[in-house]
């Protein structure tokens, strides 16, 4: 087992900088998942963690142990493609054993590890198949299980369900939880999939242009975003986010989204805004209801707005209903049973208990 450990971790490609200084600290087996756009740092650094990639400043600790200058095959770690990287000719048995073969280890050991993995996987039943006649599912799990066989400390995945469809990806993330839960081991995983950061992670990692935006827990970065792009990254639909500028209204302070709809700023201790202060609203689509259907909680703070339905999306569980409220636009989500139509109106209820303001010019949360 092992923690892993960045300090100060720089990657340059001559004199251009995509990973600034990047600092954290990946406790003993735990679940840990990078998420960003593409092009933010994210598979370069793991792939630096890796030692795929050399760095160009500052330090990796791999169970507390230097690894800038050790071997990829001796830093205690296997990384699991999202291409894949099958051997063609070897049936899935070689595949899992052929890195342990290299090694010389002897060949009950080999068996016994290749069995282990491949009852953990449900591959017990496709050892002597070859890669083309397995599915895209089963290929990854072998891929998964040549890592497994070797006992690592930490794995390593980059992207390793983009190239599945939706129904296989959502079936192989509980595959990857439920090996986590029995390997017990420490596992950073790296995806655009902001869904599968949130159902896999113990802690997410957001990363932006090769910045650190954000470490937390699913649930609270989820509800705290600390800046616009955390905001409207993680989240699906995304959070609502519309300019506005503060008014003070004697003591009280309002958000003016339009020329025909200000709404209150519910008072918290420490947060006092300048007049004419110009910001950015948040609000997650599932705190915009329907006032006379989807009920608010007796302790949220609602604030009533008549909005006129343009777009009606029906997934099933949930509708997704792109709103013009008063001259602001917002995507509020229903209960999924309940019809709607485009161009009629509707009483909907902002739940100001879970508003968030951000500064316009820093992007960060002030509220």
């Amino acid at each position: 087992m092992a923690n892993v450990i960045l300090k100060d971790v720089v990657k340059k490609y001559g004199k251009l900088e995509v990973v600034h200084g990047v600092n954290l600290h990946v406790e003993d087996r735990e679940f840990v998942v990078l998420v960003g756009p593409s092009g933010c740092g994210k598979s370069t650094t793991l792939r630096m963690i890796a030692g795929l990639e050399d760095i160009s400043g500052g330090t990796i600790q791999i169970a507390d142990r230097v690894v800038n200058d050790v071997a990829p095959k001796d830093r205690d770690a296997a990384m699991v493609f999202k291409n894949y990287a099958l051997y063609p000719h070897m049936n899935v048995y070689k595949n899992m054993s052929f890195g342990l073969t290299l090694k010389k280890m002897p060949k009950d050991e080999i068996e016994k590890r290749v069995r282990e993995a491949a009852a953990i996987l449900e591959l017990d039943e496709l050892l002597l198949r070859k890669p083309h006649e397995l599915s895209g599912g089963q290929r990854q799990r072998v891929a998964m299980g040549r890592a497994i066989v070797r006992h690592p400390a930490v794995y390593l995945f980059d992207e390793p369900l983009s190239n599945l469809d939706a129904k296989l990806r959502t079936q192989m993330r509980l595959e990857i939880k439920q090996l986590h839960q029995q390997v017990q081991n420490t596992i950073i995983y790296v995806t655009h999939d902001q869904v599968e950061a949130m159902t896999l992670a113990d802690r997410i990692v957001v990363m932006r242009d090769g910045y650190i935006e954000q470490v937390g827990s699913p649930i609270e970065i989820f509800q705290n975003p600390n800046s616009i792009f955390v905001a409207g990254f993680i989240g699906s639909p995304p959070m609502n986010l519309i300019p506005a500028t503060v008014r003070n209204d004697g003591e009280r302070q309002k958000l003016v989204l339009s020329d025909r709809l200000d709404i209150p700023i519910p008072e918290k201790p420490g947060c006092k805004f300048n007049d004419g202060q110009q910001v950015v609203m948040g609000l997650r689509t599932k705190d915009i209801s329907l006032t006379n259907g989807d009920e608010a909680n007796s302790a949220d703070l609602v604030c009533t707005v008549e909005g006129h339905v343009k777009v009606v999306e029906p997934l099933g569980s949930e509708t997704n209903l792109h709103m013009d409220l008063q001259g602001a636009e917002l995507v509020a989500t229903s209960e999924g049973r309940r019809l709607f139509t485009a161009g009629e109106n509707l009483e909907m209820g902002l739940k100001l208990t879970h508003l968030h303001i951000f500064d316009a010019e820093t992007e960060k949360s002030i509220y």
